[in-house]
């Protein structure tokens, strides 16, 4: 019977017992998932799961169970693999059979040869994604996420890493320099076959059988190519990419989507070592070769680099704030106790942010209110291409010389889960990749900033723009901002055409007079405070803040935007009624635009509070903050002319 520790350390071998006892009957897979399923359901066994997030992949035993948070980057064709297979040896005609699931490198022990003429070989399909860390997250959800516990300390007892705190770049150099890595492991004693594209290629020791069917991936030297991408959405961005292959349900997940991932970690520097010989055969006959190099360069990078990860489970995340539940939608005690426990706090809790902001926004508690209103905000459904629940406000009226947006956007970086701050210049918008595009010669999606999660908070900051010429990759950023902006839709470049990408992005725009950029609504700032040293001042809010208390903040963020919402008849009869009234006074002072905007003010409004239905509490509270946002807006606009 395995030990307990086994489905951490060695899931492989769970796997080959119950396949050992099921198979050749297809249940084995289903019986493989309902197994982990269970067992990390036990004693918060997740928690115990080392993470690819946290843990560097050469501190992380080979073929143990790891985790993965992260972004689906790309998907790349569908791979064929060797499910099952059989060996016979040779000389005592003894067959076995084998499992090709949940591996890159299919093994058969000494003096065993795979039959691939045999009726109990399995053809199977798997899908590759290309996924990255999610884009932007904040420093604080790592550190929540991945607090010391005795298993992340010693992520694996029994295994004693052979590289002590060797770099990435050392394991660049090694992996994108097989014949390194072929000193190191001449002389192992497993036999295998190298299968690639269908075909069977021996190796005089050691014989090798990699499953995955595509054909000639290998990996180029820094002498004939530059070093590789890992491909991030954002500049600066750190972790590694990941090579997930799902097996079952991959139609569920797609481009953007955030994931989190338990499988099998596959590091095998054979793969490496497989991919250079491969090139070195093919390319002296190119027509043996479907693939570019460019593509099979970056479809099987180093494993040290880009480790696999061969998905048992995967589910879709609605969202990365660590401090809730990972499903709040679930009918479990423990999901319900916990909404309903903060709802009952959250009036005191909405009372302190509305101050903390009040305070980062120089005392200008209005724009503290609407900036609430903003974080809760989030694209509940569309209607045709309307998306429905955007709420981009353009924060007018900002300090330029204080550094006022950057300050700003570090305190709202510790308040929800991922974020990233766009510096508008001229330069930034000429030279800067927005849209993800197609790259046809290497087969793969190359990232561009806008290519982000959902929710995330995206801070574009205006005043720092000078007068300058754009040019036409600076007008097609432009063009991309503001189409994010009003229709929440990224299109993605594929040369010959154009790809619409829902997105659900919270964007708020400092700037000094009204933004370039569309926006849902304009709020003027008016400092009541103008501090001496900006820095000193927005350092001390942060020092202020019990870290109880900023983490109530990051509850409620999060918590609110996921809350249901709907509105009686009743109150929408009383609220279509109030519409016609003001429109009898002034027909020109209320528009339907205007009531749109009022009620969306007055949804997230109630939500705010914890209310998730409109009451006529509300309703006057949200024409109330329009009524102010505008005057204050007319007034500058007289004090300034016809600037806003």
């Amino acid at each position: 019977m395995p030990c307990v520790g086994d489905w951490l350390n060695s899931p492989l071998s769970i796997v080959q017992g119950i396949f050992a006892q099921n198979a050749p009957n297809s249940d084995w897979e289903k019986k493989v998932t309902e197994y982990f399923k269970e067992k990390l359901k036990e004693n918060n066994a997740t928690n115990w799961v080392p993470s690819l997030n946290d843990v560097p992949v050469h501190y992380l035993k080979p073929n143990s169970l790891v985790k993965f948070r992260c972004m689906v980057q790309d998907m790349f064709d569908p791979e064929f693999y060797m499910g099952v297979y059989e060996t016979v040896d040779p000389n005592t005609n003894a067959r076995v059979l084998h499992f090709g699931k949940y591996r890159d490198v299919a093994e058969c022990g000494p003096q065993q040869e795979i039959d691939l003429n045999s009726s109990q070989t399995v053809t199977s399909e798997r899908q590759t994604f290309y996924c990255v860390p999610v884009p932007g997250e904040s420093a604080w959800v790592k550190e929540i996420s991945f607090l010391p516990e005795p298993a992340r300390v010693s992520p694996s007892t029994s295994y004693t890493p052979s590289r002590h705190k060797r770099s990435y770049e050392e394991d660049e150099d090694m992996d994108l320099h097989p014949s390194k890595q072929k000193e190191q492991h001449v002389g192992k004693s497993c036999s295998m076959v190298v299968l690639v594209g269908g075909d069977i290629h021996g190796c005089v020791e050691p014989k090798r059988l990699e499953t995955e069917a595509s054909a000639g991936h290998h990996v180029i030297s820094p002498n004939c190519s530059p070093p590789l991408d890992l491909n991030f959405p954002l500049p600066g961005e750190k972790g590694p990419a990941c090579l997930v292959k799902i097996y079952e349900s991959w139609e569920s997940f797609k481009v953007n989507d955030v994931l989190e991932v338990f499988g099998v970690l596959s590091v095998d520097p054979v793969l490496s070592i497989v991919n250079s010989e491969e090139r070195d055969s093919s390319s002296l006959d190119p027509m043996e070769c479907m693939d570019t190099m460019e593509e099979q360069r970056v479809h099987s990078p180093p494993a040290s680099l880009v480790p696999r990860i061969h998905v048992i489970l995967a589910q879709k995340l609605q969202h990365i704030n660590p401090l809730l539940p990972a499903c709040l939608h679930e009918e479990e005690s423990k999901t319900c106790e916990f909404v309903s426990n903060f709802m009952s706090e959250l009036s005191p809790v909405r009372a302190e942010l509305l101050g903390f902001l009040t305070h980062a926004l120089l005392g200008d508690s209005l724009a503290a209110e609407y900036l609430i209103l903003h974080l809760i905000s989030t694209v509940y459904g569309r209607r045709d291409v309307l998306p429905l629940g955007k709420f981009t406000v353009n924060l007018s009226g900002c300090p330029r010389s204080s550094a006022f947006s950057e300050h700003l956007y570090r305190l709202i970086q510790q308040l929800v889960p991922a974020s990233y701050h766009l510096r508008m210049s001229i330069e930034s918008m000429n030279h800067s990749r927005f849209i993800p595009h197609k790259d046809y010669a290497a087969n793969r999606l190359v990232s561009g900033l806008l290519q982000l999660a959902s929710n995330t908070s995206l801070v574009i900051d205006e005043t720092q723009l000078e007068q300058g010429q754009l040019d036409t990759a600076g007008v097609h950023n432009v063009t991309a901002l503001g189409n994010l902006i009003t229709w929440q839709k990224v299109d993605y470049d594929f040369n010959y055409h154009r790809m619409e990408f829902p997105c659900n992005i919270n964007v708020l725009i400092t700037s000094e007079g009204r933004s370039l950029l569309p926006s849902d609504c304009q709020v003027h700032l008016q400092p009541q405070i103008i501090p001496p040293n900006m820095e000193e001042y927005m350092s001390s809010l942060l020092t202020a803040v019990l870290p109880s208390v900023l983490n109530k903040f990051r509850i409620y963020l999060s918590l609110l935007r996921l809350l249901d919402y709907s509105i009686s008849d009743e109150v929408t009869k009383a609220v279509e009624e109030d519409f016609v009234e003001m429109r009898k006074n002034n027909p020109e002072s209320v528009t339907a635009d205007d009531l749109h905007k009022m009620l969306l003010v007055a949804r997230f409004l109630s939500l705010s509070v914890g209310q998730t239905t409109l009451s006529r509490e509300r309703w006057l509270r949200a024409k109330q903050l329009e009524s102010l946002r505008k005057a204050r807006l007319q007034q500058q606009q007289c004090v300034n002319g016809n600037e806003l």
